[in-house]
This record gives C-alpha cells, sequence and structure tokens, in this order.
C-alpha cells in the first residue's frame, strides 16, 4: 500500500492557491492516553488544521522544550508504543481524511527496522516523517523505502544553515521543508522574530518544495504573522499545554479545537 505524499502535496497546493497558508497541528501518540491523542487529532482538525504532524515519544526528545517534554514522558509512562503511534496516525486519518506525519527522532525507527517503519506507516495511511536528528548525508536508505511507500521525508532548517547547507537539505527532502524559527527547543514565544523570514527566503532560493515555519508560534496573531512569509505554520508546544492546564480530558480537547479555530483564522489573516 502506498503513502499519503500526495495527498499531503495536494494539501498544501490547495492552501497556496487559497492565497494562504497551511495550518499544521503537532500532538504527541499516546498523550494524554492513546485514545485521548487520536480524539486530539479529531480536535485540531475539526478546529481548523490542515495536516497533523504526530509525535513519536521518545526519552531524550532533544529538540523538545519543558511542555513537549512533559507529555513524552506521560505518553512514555502510558506504555505507549511504535504500534500505537501506527494505530493513532490510522485512525486519525481514517477519521479526518488530513495528510498525518510522525515526527520522530532516528533510534526509534533504527532499531524497529527501516523497512517495517516505512511499511506500517504507509498502510496506516500516514503521508511521510518529520526527521530532526537524522543527517541528510546518512538518510539513503530511509529515502530509499519511503520514496518506495510513498511518504515524504521532511528535514529540518535551521538559522544557523548556511546557504550550500540548506540546498544539500532541501534536494534530498520531500512534502515540505521544516523551518526552524529560532535556534534553541520547541515552546511558546513572545514573538516569532525576523530570524524566521530570512530562513524561509533563503532556503526558497534552493527548492520549490513548500516551506513551513515551526517553533515559538502559539497564537493568531503570531500564526498571522508567519502565514505572511511562509507556506506553512506549525503549531505544537501550545496544543500541548492546552491539554496538560485543562482539568480533564474532555475540557482538554474543547481548548485545543478552540485553539485550532484561532490559529486558522490566523493564518487566513496573514
Amino acid at each position: 500500500m502506498s503513502g499519503n505524499i500526495e495527498l499531503l502535496n495536494t494539501t498544501l497546493a490547495d492552501a497556496k492557491a487559497a492565497g494562504r497558508a497551511a495550518l499544521i497541528a503537532y500532538l504527541p501518540a499516546g498523550f494524554p492516553t492513546v485514545d485521548g491523542g487520536i480524539e486530539a487529532v479529531k480536535a485540531v482538525v475539526a478546529g481548523g488544521a490542515d495536516v497533523v504532524e504526530v509525535g513519536l515519544p521518545h526519552s531524550d526528545p532533544v529538540l523538545d522544550g519543558p511542555v513537549i517534554q512533559t507529555a513524552d514522558d506521560i505518553a512514555l509512562r502510558g506504555g505507549v508504543r511504535i504500534a500505537d503511534v501506527m494505530r493513532t496516525v490510522r485512525e486519525a486519518h481514517e477519521a479526518t481524511g488530513v495528510p498525518i506525519l510522525v515526527m520522530t527522532y532516528w533510534n526509534p525507527i533504527d532499531r524497529y527496522g527501516v523497512e517495517r517503519f516505512t511499511a506500517e506507516l504507509a498502510e496506516a495511511g500516514g503521508a511521510g516523517c518529520i526527521l530532526p536528528d537524522l543527517p541528510v548525508q546518512e538518510s539513503a536508505l530511509w529515502r530509499e523505502h519511503a520514496e518506495k511507500h510513498g511518504l515524504a521525508t521532511v528535514f529540518v532548517v535551521a538559522p544557523s544553515s548556511r546557504d550550500a547547507r540548506l540546498a544539500t537539505i532541501t534536494a534530498a527532502g520531500s512534502g515540505f521543508v521544516y523551518a526552524a524559527s529560532l535556534m534553541g527547543v520547541t515552546g511558546t514565544r513572545a514573538s516569532v522574530g525576523d530570524q524566521a523570514r530570512n530562513l524561509v527566503e533563503r532556503t526558497r532560493a534552493t527548492t520549490d518544495t513548500p516551506v513551513c515555519v515551526g517553533l515559538g508560534v502559539s497564537n493568531a496573531a503570531q500564526a498571522a504573522e508567519v502565514a505572511g512569509f511562509a507556506d506553512g505554520v506549525i503549531v505544537g508546544s501550545a496544543f500541548v499545554k492546552a491539554m496538560l492546564d485543562a482539568p480533564d480530558e474532555a475540557a482538554g480537547l474543547a481548548a485545543v479545537r478552540s485553539l485550532a479555530g484561532e490559529l486558522a483564522e490566523g493564518v487566513r489573516k496573514r
């Protein structure tokens, strides 16, 4: 079975054709429970998310700040496994019809087996993977299997990336380029800053692949700002924090749906 990279490509192209950026939401699998995580994905899509990244919880999430680390810890303590991540992708995609990617560090895939992981992700209806710690020069095996199974390979670029490095990364990736708006870990910020705009401009000079910005976006005003220069706005910590701060799961689902609605309105006010 082929994965849904074409659905991802079409979704991003349709947003561009509508004169707006896409809203991409991140939520960890297994948080607050596996079932609760699936419902959370449904809630953000109901609120207006165009694409969803499902995080594969990791014991050492080097790119993630304290909010997502807390959610990962809850998921891991709850016993989440890769099979639960695949189930989350499958049931969330079947329920919503939107492209769903997995965001994961490399070690779990390496231990699980690249062929097994890509085959199962495609079978679950996944659109691809975001791989923040996989060096491009070591990615040939992954890309071979991802392409075979119709999955996007999304790499992360940062403000520190030099132009030649950006060209190497964008030539190897597919789906979209994940532009980290700042140097540091995930988390909400008071402002996104000019580094993100500059990074998008430099990245676009190397590729026609959509460039989506993450790290630091947490409200409609920031989403509108980033939507003014990026093809997609990626929001993670703000959704996770809304779930963590809620008194119960039902309130958490209502909170992330509401936040998604505000952010979706923001990307339309670019």
